[in-house]
C-alpha cells in the first residue's frame, strides 16, 4: 500500500478546506493500492482551519522539541501535527506501507521544502513533522512534485511485488 496526502487524490482536507487535485494520482486511485490520510485531521484540527508554519525550523526539529507550529494569530498547534504524525505512523504499521506520497510545502506532509515560518510565502529546504517522522521510521517518501507517470508506475509496480519490466 502507499499512503497519499489526502488532498491530492481530491479530498477537501485542505487548510482552507479546499483539495489540491493532482489528476495524475487520481488517475492511479483506481489500482486501489492508495491509503488517503491527512495528518492534520487525524492529529484533531477541523476542516477548515487556520493557516500555520513551522517556526523557526523544520519537521524534525518539532519532533525534537526544538520548533513550535503556529497560526498566523500565534495560536500553538504543535501538539495536533504531532499527534497526526503519530496516528499517520500507526497507519503506515497497520498496512504495510511501503512509500508515501507527500504534499510538498505543507507544515505536516512537506518533503522537501517547507514555508519558513513569516508566512510570507518563503520556502526553506526541510519535512514537515509527518514526512519527517516517515523518513525517521524508514519510509520511502515523495513529493507530487517528483513524480511523473513513470515513476508512480513503478512504485505500484513494486508495492504490488512485480517487476516493472
Amino acid at each position: 500500500m502507499i499512503l497519499v496526502s489526502a488532498c491530492l487524490l481530491g479530498l477537501n482536507t485542505k487548510y482552507n478546506g479546499e483539495s489540491n487535485a493532482h489528476s495524475l494520482l487520481q488517475k492511479y486511485c483506481l489500482w486501489g493500492r492508495f491509503i488517503p490520510v491527512c495528518p492534520e485531521q487525524l492529529g484533531g484540527l477541523p476542516t477548515p482551519r487556520e493557516p500555520v508554519e513551522i517556526i523557526q525550523g523544520t519537521g524534525q526539529e518539532v519532533l525534537r522539541g526544538r520548533s513550535l507550529i503556529k497560526g498566523e494569530q500565534g495560536e500553538a498547534v504543535t501538539g495536533y501535527f504531532i499527534r497526526g504524525a503519530q496516528e499517520t505512523l500507526k497507519l503506515v504499521k497497520m498496512f504495510k506501507v511501503s512509500a508515501a506520497i507527500l504534499k510538498e510545502r505543507s507544515p505536516s506532509c512537506g518533503v522537501n521544502h517547507i514555508y519558513d515560518g513569516s508566512f510570507s510565502h518563503s520556502r526553506i529546504p526541510g519535512q514537515g513533522v509527518t514526512a519527517a517522522l516517515l523518513k525517521e521510521h524508514n519510509i520511502p517518501i515523495y513529493s507530487e512534485e517528483d513524480l511523473n507517470e513513470e515513476r508512480l508506475k513503478e512504485l505500484l509496480c513494486q508495492d504490488q511485488g512485480y517487476d516493472k519490466s
